[in-house]
């Protein structure tokens, strides 16, 4: 289930990681500003003399920290049992108005189109410039809820509005209507940039695409030629197959699983839907050492400043939603695996097919080196793939800019205020100088201001486009041969399951199972077994924290026993990094043993210049 994995992100709840020469010893937060691991091997531990009162000083502020972490994990419980019950509603800090519900349609989708009206404080923004074009946002849908492109006033939502335009933002429902598809999906949101369009005439809206959004914003440019403004994919796979080997071993997994049964038994069992649990799961498989280590040894360290933020994500990161089973295998089979929006062969629906070549609205690319989610391998991979050359892509009258981030994970590129402050206001900013390019491929050059931020519009010389050959982009190629094969038993397998198991799943199926098995999911029983609805002693927790928020001591920061403490935590988490190292190089092993062909698709000397 490489398709499932691929749709999603650094799953460790801090939506930066740092680049890759520094990622043992460094993490980032969600405000994008790094800050020192919670350890790191071969730190000297302190001598064997200890003053008492550092012991005790250490000792009291130990056990009142592990109070405050243990209630902070009971807040995060409370809190997505409470978001559960309002229906997990976006986490939206905006208000907003429905524009259009594309459940009502006639191929109903569970989405639906939202009007950025403000902020959710309240706060007066400037009117909207009439000159300037409609910002559309769009959220992935890869198992959590929508939300995190207006996560917070930073952020792309708030960026748009900052700069002056209309905004609107594209959202979806927990569940997906019955029997729906993709291409009742692509259709909707083609209703809603024609209602966009029709608001705001003359003035052909701006498309936002996240991740897995991306490529339906892709997809959308090549189908509504002439309607749509420029598209912004950030953090997009449209090469499937592209990686760097020892890197991205989640695009073998579809391989090692067999293909596209796994999903659809997944489906199956879940009444016809895949619980969105599943995907955030892989998620956190992908980098154990920071999501199921870090993440929590980060909030226990730094419990007192960390728990806001902490709880702010976690409500996202926790809210799973569904996908269809129909929507779910057309994903998979034909871009996860068959690598078909590349090759311009996807087919939408009867008579549609998306062909990246007929794309005219200019298109920017925004990918991260430190993502190992959508690398930039399969972000920028599909350029050369589909037009060859600097001269095919300038003879198609096409437009492409790209901006790499050095360091920045794959949900910093959403989430993190200094990327928002940065790269998203300054894309924003220039979208009317992108627009008066002459064809070609460019990577975008923001200079930096003393505050790390992108300069504001007056600014000029703050973002420059240099122009680059599509050549360039020099990455080697993926083995092709081997990803083919794939394909192959991927169809075989979903053929022999379909023919002979599937009966089976959906005849032992029923209401009662699919919420067994959801309200059993490990990804909810590790939140849920900490409220105070399924727990009453941690009633006791929240009280005991409540005396020592009033009371506090906090040790000093120079206690040689912290130093220790954070000794430890780095062994720990370099042992699981190491392991997750030794898994993830037995699957490209074993990948290369079954499928009979090279995996690694390293740059080659001159790939560096496609990041500059």
């Amino acid at each position: 289930m490489d398709g499932t994995v691929a749709a999603a992100e650094d799953a460790t709840g801090s939506p930066e990681v740092a680049s890759r020469g520094q990622r043992r010893h460094e993490r980032a937060v969600g405000d994008g500003t790094p800050v020192a691991s919670v350890g790191m091997a071969g730190a000297s531990l302190p001598g064997p003399a200890l003053p008492w009162v550092d012991l005790l000083e250490y000792q009291r502020d130990f056990w009142e920290r592990s109070i405050l972490f243990w209630d902070t994990l009971r807040q995060r419980a409370d809190g997505t049992l409470e978001h559960e019950r309002l229906g997990l509603p976006p986490l939206l800090d905006f208000r907003s108005e429905t524009v259009l519900d594309a459940r009502t349609l006639p191929r109903p989708a569970n989405y639906a189109l939202l009007r950025i009206l403000g902020p959710a404080d309240g706060a007066r923004v400037l009117a909207p410039d009439p000159a300037k074009p409609p910002v559309i946002v769009v959220d992935p849908r890869a198992g959590h809820g929508p939300g995190i492109g207006g996560f917070k006033q930073d952020s792309e939502v708030g960026m748009a509005l900052g700069e002056g335009h209309p905004v609107y933002f594209v959202v979806f429902f927990p569940e997906p209507c019955r029997g729906q598809t993709l291409a009742d999906v692509h259709h909707a949101l083609r209703r809603f940039v024609e209602t966009v369009a029709e608001r705001h005439p003359g003035k052909p809206p701006v498309l936002y695409g996240n991740c897995q959004a991306g490529w339906a914003v892709a997809l959308l440019s090549a189908d509504c030629c002439g309607l749509v403004g420029a598209a912004v994919l950030n953090g997009s796979p449209l090469s499937y197959w592209g990686g760097e080997s020892g890197v991205n071993p989640m695009r073998l997994a579809g391989g090692l699983l067999g293909g596209a049964w796994l999903a659809e038994l997944a489906a199956d069992l879940g009444g016809g839907r895949l619980d969105g649990a599943w995907l955030a799961a892989n998620f956190e498989n992908l980098k154990p050492e920071r999501a199921i280590w870090e993440k929590y040894a980060r909030l226990f360290a730094e419990v007192d400043t960390e728990r806001e933020r902490f709880l702010r994500f976690e409500r996202w990161w926790g809210g799973f939603h569904s996908l269809g089973r129909e929507e779910m295998a057309a994903i998979v089979e034909n871009l996860f695996i068959g690598n078909q929006v590349e090759q311009g062969v996807f087919r939408i629906c009867e008579g549609c097919v998306a062909d990246l070549r007929r794309v005219r609205n200019p298109l920017v690319v925004f990918a991260s080196e430190g993502d190992d989610i959508t690398p930039p391998h399969q972000a920028l991979g599909w350029i050369p793939a589909v037009y060859g050359s600097t001269e095919a892509l300038k003879a198609a009258g096409q437009r492409i800019v790209y901006l790499i981030n050095p360091h920045v994970g794959h949900l910093g590129i959403f989430v993190s205020a200094a990327v928002a402050r940065r790269e998203h206001r300054a894309i924003l900013a220039s979208l009317a100088d992108i627009e008066a390019l002459p064809p070609g491929l460019y990577e975008m050059r923001i200079e930096d201001t003393p505050d790390g931020g992108a300069r504001p519009p007056a600014g000029r010389a703050a973002v420059r486009f240099e122009p680059r050959a599509v050549e360039d982009l020099r990455f080697a190629p993926p083995p092709r041969e081997a990803f083919e094969r794939v394909r192959a038993v991927s169809e075989t397998g979903l053929a022999l399951y379909r023919s002979f198991l599937k009966p089976w799943v959906q005849a032992t199926s029923n209401p009662w199972t699919v919420g067994l098995l959801r309200w059993l999911h490990p990804m909810r029983t590790s939140r849920y077994l900490l409220s105070e609805e399924f727990q009453p002693w941690m009633r006791l927790v929240a009280a005991a924290a409540a005396q020592v928020e009033a009371n506090r001591h906090r040790t000093r920061p120079d206690n040689p026993l912290l130093s220790q403490e954070r000794a430890i935590v780095g062994v720990v988490s370099q042992a699981v990094e190491a392991a997750r190292a030794f898994r993830d190089a037995a699957a490209e092993r074993g990948f290369s043993t079954l499928y009979s062909g090279p995996i690694g698709t390293a740059r080659s000397a001159s790939g560096g210049d496609a990041g500059g």
